[in-house]
């Protein structure tokens, strides 16, 4: 978190049993006030498990949730300033989309008066003010989706909890979505914990990304940090594609490592991490986009000969799959911006792939 963010929400030593089963681990986490957090991992991993108990649909088995200073232990899901935003929208389908949105306010300590304003207030907000006597079958999935947004923040929630917000949606929707759901937060300046399964969406859409795997959080930090130096096998795999090797340190010379590299069949330089020794065995990692593929010997380091084995034409840009002295593969993902008359490689192309050492992640766990 930002030195400049002010904590707002911490957990600490949340773990949450169901039976023999430990679905959280003892997750310690702590969120700035007004930042878009995601939860990021695959099915089963806790991610909704402890976004439920945020809401307080269940309570932890061990550890405390503080929310702007007050213990969260014992307070009941409608006490507490949180609203959960489900992945089905659960909207009212006999509502128009103004009831639906000022459902929620009916007990709320307003005026008649009050609430019309509150709920024209988020019609502006979400831009649906033309559709406000529509029913939800009459509207896209993108309008429904921010119907239910503006019924969640109609109640000036201090948290707001969503749940796969975009998974119902197709892949243009989503992305003009998750636009719109930044500039909503913008605007509202409520703390946003996002809980999803897509890697993108959650680089997109937030300050910063708790990536969890088997009701641990395997690493926290911004999008950007987490991707170009994750902390473990688990994480780079995750979060994006990766290509690793086994690889043994032959010596340290200033800021880089060379590398034996059984799979290149040839010594590859990295920029070395703190406490690496000679000898050490550990992972080599490199991500499709940082390499290059060339027709002919590049100078420079880190150049490894292959064949191109598969070959995936997407436009803007191709994905090769080469194949290494080893018989080992390597992902190459290449922009198609090549000069007027530069031939493009093809399938059984001799080729090089060369990377950077800078490129090279070397991971130990």
């Amino acid at each position: 978190m930002a030195a400049d963010v002010e904590p707002f929400l911490r957990i600490e030593g949340v773990s949450k049993n169901f039976g023999p089963f430990q679905a959280v681990k003892d997750v310690n986490l702590t969120i700035g006030k007004g930042e878009i957090f995601a939860l990021l991992g695959g099915s089963g991993c806790g991610k909704t498990t402890l976004l439920r108990m945020l809401a307080g649909f269940e309570e932890p088995s061990s550890g405390r949730i503080f929310l702007d200073g007050q213990d969260m232990t014992g307070v009941p899901p409608w006490e507490r300033p949180v609203h959960m935003m489900f992945q089905s929208y659960a909207l009212f389908p006999h509502m128009t989309v103004e009831k639906n949105i000022g459902y929620g306010l009916k007990h709320e300590r307003m005026t008649a008066a009050e609430r019309t304003d509150r709920v024209r207030a988020m019609l502006d907000l979400v831009q649906l003010t033309p559709f406000a006597v529509r029913k939800p079958h009459q509207i896209s999935g993108g309008q429904r989706q921010r119907v239910a947004l503006a019924r969640a923040l109609a109640r000036q929630p201090k948290l707001l909890l969503l749940d796969e917000p975009l998974a119902a949606l197709d892949k243009k929707l989503r992305e003009h979505t998750q636009f719109e759901l930044m500039s909503i937060q913008e605007r509202t300046g409520v703390t946003f914990i996002v809980v999803t399964h897509d890697q993108e969406e959650a680089m997109t859409l937030a300050d910063r990304i708790a990536v969890m795997d088997r009701g641990a959080v395997q690493q926290v930090g911004p999008p950007g940090e987490v991707y170009e130096h994750p902390a473990s096998r688990f994480v780079a795999s995750f979060l994006g594609s990766i290509s690793q090797y086994e690889a043994r340190v032959l010596r340290i010379e200033g800021a880089e490592a060379l590398l034996d590299v059984p799979a290149f069949e040839t010594p590859v330089r990295a920029t070395a991490i703190p406490g690496l020794v000679e000898g050490e065995v550990l992972t080599l990692a490199v991500r499709p986009e940082k390499l290059a593929i060339h027709r002919h010997p590049p100078g420079g380091p880190n150049a490894i000969p292959g064949e191109i084995k598969d070959l995936a034409y997407f436009g803007k840009d191709s994905l090769y799959r080469v194949t290494l002295p080893s018989g080992q593969l390597i992902s190459v993902h290449a922009v198609n911006a090549r000069r007027g008359g530069e031939a493009r490689p093809d399938w059984y192309d001799k080729v090089w792939v060369a990377f950077e050492p800078a490129a090279a992640i070397l991971l130990r766990g």
